[in-house]
């Protein structure tokens, strides 16, 4: 795989799943201690959207400690006929307000594909939203990205990052 997560190959000892089954082994990557969240998007013409959980009361407090200013979501598009996900991503621009986050897409919007890691000082959280100690803490777009490239590769599919043009 690239850089910039394009073209992560399929496992070749997977079995073929069908585009019904990619999608549920997507959804079941939803956790409720999860920091993200995958979601049937149909409305949206895409199949799936991955995104952290900014805008959840229960992890906008833990995302507002390390002080994001950028997030972004994966727009996700099935096709069975290649046995491919194709994948673009969208950064968004972060407001803090009163400790609420609002997100926007500013002038600067991006689309195609990202690898970003934003430092800060915050709390440790683990999964169980436990306080841990303080630390430098390290957001990385892969978090969501590799369980996702994960999971399609498992159902001998192909992930591809889509940087240009339609998905």
């Amino acid at each position: 795989m690239g850089l910039f997560g394009f073209g992560k190959k399929p496992n070749k000892n997977a079995a073929v799943l069908s585009e019904d089954e990619v999608r549920q082994r997507l959804l079941a990557l939803n956790r409720e201690t999860a920091p993200y969240q995958i979601t049937d998007e149909s409305s949206e013409n895409v199949d799936l959207i991955a995104e952290w959980k900014i805008v959840d009361a229960k992890w906008y407090e833990i995302f507002a400690k390390a002080s994001l200013t950028k997030v972004f979501r994966i727009y996700m598009k099935l096709d069975e006929a290649g046995h491919e996900v194709r994948a673009k991503d969208e950064e968004y621009t972060v407001e803090w307000r009163a400790g609420v986050p609002s997100l926007s897409i500013s002038a600067s919007k991006f689309k195609g594909q990202t690898t970003s890691i934003e430092f800060g000082t915050a709390y440790a959280f683990s999964e169980e939203l436990k306080p841990g100690q303080v630390y430098k803490y390290r957001f990385s777009t892969s978090e969501i990205k590799k369980p996702i490239q994960e999971a399609i590769a498992a159902c001998g599919w192909t992930y591809k990052g889509v940087a240009f043009g339609k998905l």
